[in-house]
């Protein structure tokens, strides 16, 4: 479902918050035999961070539960603020907005299950996965076209950036930068 104001939404986005098993990954946990726990994370997620970090648009991670994987997820791509274990996410809201000097009506949340519809009904822009639960989805005012651990995060990085009209400014600087 698209919100015919998408753009003009997310053209106000100045922080991305996202969760992180369900959005970032598929949700799965897989664990072995010897205890060891393996998560899927999307590789084009990690381009979408990479253009965020040039377009200086910053992204959060917040997620109910701790993962050591997500942790090295998130070292790798150099997320800066990486916050687990957090089931009332709504409480770390306002740690997370004087960190990065914004207000609610500027952050954009992205989730999919339960324990995420408190954030999504505070922040100015409540985002869901199409996988998601049936009640978060309702509490969103956009539903992204890719799927939890689909390349989610890359999606909205582009849908804000075009929105904001950096997108192909981005991509320039960060070629002439990365690949010179």
């Amino acid at each position: 479902m698209k919100n015919r104001n998408e753009s003009k939404i997310l053209k106000t986005v100045e922080l991305l918050i996202s969760d992180v098993d369900g959005v970032l990954t598929d949700g799965q946990l897989l664990i072995s035999s010897t205890g060891e726990e393996f998560k899927s994370f999307c590789v084009e997620d990690g381009t979408g961070v990479a253009i965020a970090k040039f377009a200086k648009l910053p992204i959060v991670w917040l997620s109910g539960r701790y993962s050591k994987c997500t942790t090295i997820r998130a070292e790798e791509l150099g997320i800066e603020c990486c916050i687990q274990g957090v089931l009332d996410k709504k409480n770390k809201l306002p740690e997370i907005m004087d960190r990065f000097n914004v207000k609610l009506a500027q952050i954009a949340y992205v989730g999919d299950g339960l324990v995420d519809i408190p954030v999504l009904e505070v922040v100015g822009i409540p985002i869901s996965v199409p996988n998601g639960h049936d009640s978060v989805k309702k509490k969103s005012c956009i539903i992204t076209e890719s799927f939890g651990g689909r390349g989610v995060l890359n999606e909205l990085v582009e849908k804000i950036l075009k929105a904001k009209s950096i997108y192909e400014d981005t991509l320039k600087i960060m070629k002439d930068v990365k690949f010179k």
